[in-house]
């Protein structure tokens, strides 16, 4: 009876440590670097191009603030080699989808920083399951201003939506 009631326990704890291994498995994400469309009549501006270029890095530490998150690193020649033209992986997510799954990528964020006026613009973003290769959300938040501030915010609220979608589906898929 000893026997029985330690094989039900361990067989009982293996089963735990299993389950809360998966639940809590790092979700690999990639996120490749933002595109400017500045459509103003002061286009591309220093300013412009570096809040551009640190929305990417902001966003993966936000990501990793919110959840179980590994960050893939697809380096800037590798995305460039898969993106013929300006905005062609965010147009094509089959084609993001397998650059994704080169580096192991569950899922990837492709996003423009789109600045129709100098008074707002907006940070656009495409979340797509590398496995399917499905555009599975469009994100488009408003930053009023041009505030390192402003862009932080903007980039919080996209983490948030993108962290709930992910956590949503992973539990449906359970």
């Amino acid at each position: 009876m000893k026997i029985l009631h330690q094989y039900i326990l361990s067989t009982a704890f293996t089963i735990f440590f299993i389950y809360s291994n998966v639940t809590n498995a790092e979700t690999n994400i990639a996120i490749l670097d933002f595109e400017l469309n500045d459509i103003t009549s002061l286009p591309h501006t220093p300013k412009e191009i570096v809040r551009t270029t640190s929305i990417k890095p902001l966003l993966e530490q936000a990501m990793l603030q919110l959840g179980e998150y590994k960050i893939i690193g697809i380096s800037i020649d590798e995305q460039k080699s898969e993106n013929p033209g300006f905005g062609y992986l965010f147009k094509f997510h089959d084609v993001a989808a397998r650059l994704g799954k080169k580096f192991n990528a569950d899922w990837i964020i492709i996003g423009q920083h789109s600045k129709p006026s100098f008074l707002y613009s907006y940070l656009m973003a495409h979340l797509v399951n590398v496995k399917t290769g499905q555009l599975v959300a469009r994100y488009d938040i408003e930053l009023k201003g041009n505030h390192q501030k402003v862009t932080k915010r903007g980039i919080k609220k996209l983490s948030m939506k993108i962290d709930n979608l992910i956590n949503k589906i992973k539990k449906e898929e359970k």
